[in-house]
């Protein structure tokens, strides 16, 4: 009986967890799965139990921000891809290449983020700083006002907290550890958008 082979869906009821969060404590290798020939995820009955047990502490640990914003990612992805940024007014004003590089800049944030959730905050200025003149210097490139520039900013950081959101309630985090992240979250993305503010005015200013 301990030998039963178990599906995603049968390890995630028997723990009593998220479907989602087997496949990411698994592919964290936090949690033992074999794959099959086909690439899907199998688990030993005897295996999952003996990890429960050794692993009693809710599995809260199993939920480090890298795994987390990895599947936040993978999220926001999925969102944009879905077609939301052609609803957008500031999206509509830009040329093909100008959508290509703010489709890309979206990567820049969710790479800041998950860089400042690794590091405790650490550089969180510098990064945050970053991030704003990036923002700023494409909108003042495709000659975006300040506003559309703003709107673009929040646009992205909006999908990303709507994906964070998410994926934790998917994974069951604990509502405190969940409001720690998001406030987290919204201190470096109010950062980056006093930056971009800031930055945009200094070039509209530099070009007079």
């Amino acid at each position: 009986m301990t030998d039963d082979w178990l599906s995603l869906s049968d390890a995630a009821k028997l723990l009593g967890v998220h479907p989602s969060t087997i496949r990411l404590w698994s592919d964290k290798g936090a949690l033992p799965v074999h794959k099959t020939q086909g690439g899907h995820r199998r688990y030993k009955r005897g295996e999952i139990l003996l990890w429960a047990e050794s692993n009693s502490r809710s599995g809260e640990d199993a939920l480090e921000p890298e795994g987390m914003m990895q599947e936040v990612v993978k999220n926001v992805r999925m969102q944009i891809s879905e077609g939301r940024l052609q609803e957008e007014s500031w999206y509509q004003k830009l040329d093909d290449e100008a959508r290509s590089q703010y489709r890309m800049s979206a990567r820049s944030l969710f790479q800041g983020l998950m860089n400042y959730m690794l590091t405790n905050g650490e550089e969180a200025e510098n990064e945050a700083y970053a991030i704003g003149y990036e923002y700023a210097s494409r909108a003042r490139r495709y000659q975006l006002s300040y506003v559309d520039a703003a709107k673009a900013f929040l646009f992205f950081r909006d999908t990303l907290v709507e994906s964070v959101v998410k994926v934790y309630t998917e994974a069951n985090v604990p509502s405190k550890k969940a409001t720690e992240m998001y406030t987290r979250m919204h201190t470096f993305t109010d950062d980056i958008l006093i930056s971009l503010l800031e930055t945009y005015s200094k070039l509209e200013n530099a070009n007079h």
